[in-house]
């Protein structure tokens, strides 16, 4: 059978992505063909225990798989949305599959036209290809439930672990400790959480989260990271957009990481930035609730070209109206504060990423890299190459 043939004429039919991988290499991709890039995702394909499966990698972007047996070629459907395609959607999207940022308007219009189905719906298709591929009949309830022997098997694993650590006194201790920490972080009380953390004399007992030292500290890490973020972060005021773009940042950063020691030091500084900018986001007193409104607009578009209008407009006001409540309420015009929330921006992506000057000041929508490096200047009092040295000595 001609696979590839296969998947052009589904994909041409229902509009809904299909890759073929032979090996593990993709050898048809029907978004890498509309796109007409390489598509590759960097995902691993797990071992399924059953065929056909599902394949989720978040919460909103799903994919199928349907092995074709006696042969090296898995068919991947998706990905597949039951909810609307958001930028944060795009976003993640393109971080899964490595899309440079040239194709996002493209991508977005190619993901907004995939058809939304259903969980039982998708369940269908991976169905249906399993009939004609394998020639094999799959009722949909073998999608929902688990396998009695694996079920068996984990719950018996889970029992012997729990009663050995009973027996050995390896009980967790760290709650109390991430209450007071992820409430410091909602506060957005730098200044109690750093003497938190140095004071603390407790001697934490985690449970064990990998096979391995290191990737049991970066395992640990991750959820240190996500609940900064859903239990301080976000309660505490913060976008929640920006949020996740910022556990996504520090994942992949502690990802390439390869000492404990340097996960640890990451670790500290990630709390810390979490807890800053939930300070920063506090609505102060003698703001009004538009004027706020504004601000985390602003903040939360930094990598937009943004103008006065289109700050008024997201609060359903005239630009002469909003002018004048910023300057009586914060001291400062409109566009002064979007040019500051851009280059502290700026200054996140010199110290944490490695962005050419010219990289953030387009992704910043400066007009040009001179004018960007010269209100860096003027703003902070050295250039941007100055303060990624500066900052990149630091030892945390």
């Amino acid at each position: 059978m001609d696979y590839i043939s296969m998947c052009k004429n589904f994909f041409a039919a229902t509009n809904i992505p299909v890759s073929l991988l032979k090996d593990g290499r993709s050898v048809y991709s029907a978004l890498g063909e509309m796109l007409s890039i390489n598509t590759v995702s960097h995902w691993t394909i797990y071992p399924p225990r059953r065929n056909p499966s599902f394949q989720a990698f978040s919460p909103d972007i799903e994919y199928g798989m349907v092995e074709i047996e006696g042969t090296d070629y898995v068919l991947v459907l998706g990905p597949i949305f039951s909810v609307p395609v958001t930028q944060q959607i795009v976003r993640q999207f393109m971080r899964e599959i490595v899309i440079p940022l040239d194709y996002r308007e493209q991508l977005t219009n190619c993901l907004c036209s995939i058809p939304r189905i259903s969980h039982h719906q998708f369940a269908g298709y991976l169905a249906f290809f399993h009939q004609c591929l394998n020639h094999k009949e799959a009722d949909l309830q073998d999608f929902y439930t688990e396998d009695e022997i694996y079920a068996r098997s984990r719950n018996e694993r889970q029992l012997n672990v729990m009663m050995e650590n009973l027996e050995n006194e390896n009980l967790h201790n760290s709650y109390h400790f991430e209450l007071e920490m992820y409430h410091l972080i909602k506060e957005g009380d730098v200044a109690g959480l750093k003497k938190f953390l140095t004071d603390s004399k407790i001697i934490l007992k985690e449970g064990k989260m990998a096979h391995t030292p290191l990737r049991h500290t970066k395992n640990i890490f991750i959820g240190v990271a996500t609940k900064a973020g859903m239990l301080g972060a976000i309660p505490g005021g913060m976008d929640v957009e920006k949020v996740y773009q910022l556990i996504d940042f520090y994942v992949q950063e502690c990802e390439q990481l390869q000492t404990i020691e340097e996960i640890t030091r990451l670790q500290y500084m990630m709390v810390i930035d979490f807890c800053q900018r939930v300070g920063e986001t506090h609505m102060p007193s003698g703001i009004s609730s538009e004027v706020y409104q504004c601000m985390n607009f602003i903040r939360t578009h930094t990598n937009d070209s943004i103008t006065v209008d289109d700050v008024a407009k997201h609060v359903h006001r005239s630009s002469s109206y909003m002018m004048k409540r910023f300057k009586e309420e914060l001291g400062i015009h409109i566009g002064a504060f979007i040019t500051r929330c851009k280059l502290e921006e700026a200054k996140s992506l010199l110290a944490y990423s490695k962005k050419s000057l010219a990289e953030i000041s387009s992704y910043l929508c400066f007009s040009s890299q001179s004018y960007f490096q010269n209100v860096f200047k003027r703003q902070y009092g050295i250039t941007p190459m100055q303060y990624r040295k500066k900052v990149q000595k630091t030892e945390f």
